[in-house]
């Protein structure tokens, strides 16, 4: 029995993008990723995402908004959130500008999510200050964030 070749037609792929698109935000690589497996590498995909750009229902900006948004809210510090962003596929200058122009104060981030973890005490000795410094980098804050966050627990004493 010889299967039926299935064709794929422009209005299957934007259903098939909108209902991924109806969960949360993608990038637009990232859509035709998903788009490329389901469709088989169809050559229509680049023309409907094209489409769902200037419809506004897919836009690297509002995806990478909500991704700084919510890395921020995790308590992640703007290393590790713009390398994610770049792991992704977003653009440099885009994933830069809204990590730059999002109205937070990395330092008190840093210092909040430090007393989260470890509460008020300062380090015991230098291997707790060590792993302190490990898992704040591991969350994305620069050496200075850190020194900041780590300096407030000694004032606090």
């Amino acid at each position: 029995m010889e299967e039926k070749q299935q064709i794929i037609k422009p209005i299957k792929i934007r259903l098939a993008a909108m209902d991924l698109l109806t969960g949360r935000e993608y990038l637009r690589s990232e859509l035709a990723q998903k788009l490329a497996q389901k469709f088989d590498n169809s050559p229509l995909i680049g023309e409907v995402l094209e489409q769902l750009i200037s419809d506004g229902l897919q836009s690297d900006k509002r995806f990478v908004q909500a991704f700084v948004r919510s890395r921020i809210m995790r308590g992640q510090g703007e290393v590790r959130i713009r390398m994610e962003l770049y792991r992704r596929g977003a653009d440099k200058a885009l994933a830069d500008r809204a990590v730059a122009n999002f109205d937070v104060d990395w330092f008190e981030l840093a210092r909040t999510v430090a007393l989260n973890k470890f509460g008020a005490n300062s380090p015991a000795d230098n291997r707790e200050k060590a792993k302190r410094i490990r898992f704040l980098q591991y969350r994305g804050f620069s050496y200075d964030q850190i020194n900041h966050a780590l300096s407030q627990h000694i004032a606090e004493e």
